[in-house]
């Protein structure tokens, strides 16, 4: 993640649903009430022009946009990374928008801005696209320039641009979803815009897109990288960017890991230098995802996922099998548990069987 964007800022979005602009949105009221008949008009402030998209680096599904160009159009622009759990969780509800209101003067443009260094290939951007099915046009923003255009601080952040380029709302995070749409339907009938109808989105939300399990989730994300991690647990600590051979302490507490094998420990990511080595982490939520790749394009890494010190069966998630076996292939988000109820203190471990393994986060739902 580029130095420029603060470390702790989707983390914060990560532990509760927020929007900065919840006042303006109690003003909508019941969405679910008001979705069979016209809802009220709600008076949204002007917060700025929308900016020039000059600073992206390349586009994907489309050629160059300009703001001036989306004139007479109503945006909504969707500040992303690919491998941000927060995002992928409001992606079925802003690939439905784009679907349903394509062809009543709606665009949607992912902004993606990367987080870790790997999401700066536009060919894993490329393929995640694909993969998740984001079809809208989507500006590349490596050099964060669209991001700082916007004043952005947050993934995912979602901005309403009215068809004369004002930029009216704005949602910062997960959740607001009904609020969200009536919004868009508003901008759109203010564009005069007839036979919107009022009916909301349903969405089949399934695997890491399904939403949190917010009430039994207590593990926050957990980067492994050296520049940001925190709650390491390997007698000894870490040593920075040199090989070393570590081990799990016989205990770990709530929301503790720890590495066993070698390893060496670099900013982003500890990278595995030799077969079978391990991460173990005592994590307490439905599901348990890691960010990681391989080291090497080309190349792919087994894996062996234990929960409890034994297979996850019933408890496997999407990137695993009920035995726990894996394979990494690309740089992206696995997720490797979704457990069935109860959900308690857990202690997860992930055997890697090859060497060449990168580790970037931990993140829960």
């Amino acid at each position: 993640m580029s130095e420029e964007i603060d470390s702790h800022r989707r983390r914060f979005l990560g532990t509760a649903i927020m929007t900065l602009a919840a006042a303006q949105l109690s003003m909508i009221g019941s969405a679910k009430a008001r979705s069979s008949k016209t809802p009220a008009m709600v008076r949204l402030p002007v917060e700025g022009e929308l900016p020039s998209f000059g600073g992206a680096t390349g586009w994907l599904n489309s050629p160059p946009l300009t703001a001036a160009g989306l004139r007479g159009k109503v945006v909504l622009i969707d500040f992303w990374t690919y491998s941000c759990i927060n995002w992928r969780r409001t992606l079925p509800y802003v690939r439905a928008w784009a679907e349903k209101y394509k062809g009543q003067g709606l665009v949607v443009i992912g902004v993606h801005t990367p987080e870790f260094a790997f999401e700066k290939n536009i060919d894993n951007v490329r393929w995640a696209a694909k993969d998740m099915r984001v079809y809208y046009p989507i500006a590349i923003d490596n050099d964060y320039a669209i991001w700082r255009a916007f004043n952005n601080e947050y993934w995912p952040a979602l901005y309403f641009v009215d068809a004369h380029g004002h930029i009216r709302h704005h949602v910062f995070g997960e959740g607001e979803y009904e609020q969200s749409e009536l919004i868009i339907q508003q901008l759109l009938s203010e564009a005069g815009i007839g036979g919107i109808g009022h009916e909301l989105v349903s969405v089949d939300a399934r695997g890491a897109e399904v939403a949190a399990d917010w009430s039994s989730l207590k593990s926050p994300e957990t980067y492994v990288g050296y520049e940001r991690t925190e709650n390491f647990a390997s007698p000894g600590g870490a040593r920075l960017n040199k090989s070393r051979v570590y081990t799990v302490p016989a205990r770990l507490s709530l929301n503790h890991w720890a590495l066993s094998g070698d390893w060496t420990v670099e900013k982003q990511s500890p990278v595995l230098n030799a077969a079978n080595g391990r991460i173990a982490y005592r994590f307490h939520a439905r599901d348990l995802h890691l960010v990681m790749g391989p080291a090497a394009r080309g190349t792919s890494v087994r894996f062996r996922v234990l929960i409890d010190g034994q297979p996850p069966g019933a408890a496997h998630g999407t990137d695993v099998d009920g035995q726990g076996d894996g394979t990494v292939i690309e740089q992206r988000l696995y997720q490797l548990i979704r457990q069935p109820e109860p959900i308690a203190d857990r202690q997860f471990e992930i055997e890697f069987l090859d060497s060449g393994v990168e580790a970037f986060s931990f993140t829960f739902g």
